[in-house]
């Protein structure tokens, strides 16, 4: 069994998927730990289904339907806290 990854491992492997997802055409647009995704319109509906699904496969976790959405995942710094807290 593969060690619970650190916070800092989590918001790396989010931070590049959403770079390489999502923003593959971005160049030098700063994408920080706060950068609003949904609100920033980073990502679509669309876009965050996908994410959810590469989350639960590359972390194990299961997401309920109330926590697809910008109050829980608007941030790479959201969802590195929404993860770390399923992986306890």
């Amino acid at each position: 069994m593969s060690e619970r990854p650190t916070r800092d491992e989590i918001r790396e492997v989010v931070h590049a998927f959403v770079r390489r997802e999502f923003l593959p055409d971005a160049g030098d647009l700063d994408l920080t730990p706060s950068t609003s995704l949904i609100g920033g319109g980073v990502l679509s509906s669309i876009a965050l289904v996908k994410l959810v699904s590469f989350l639960e496969e590359r972390f194990g976790v299961r997401f309920a339907a109330r926590e697809i959405g910008e109050e829980h995942l608007d941030t790479v710094e959201d969802i590195t806290k929404r993860i770390d807290a399923k992986l306890g």
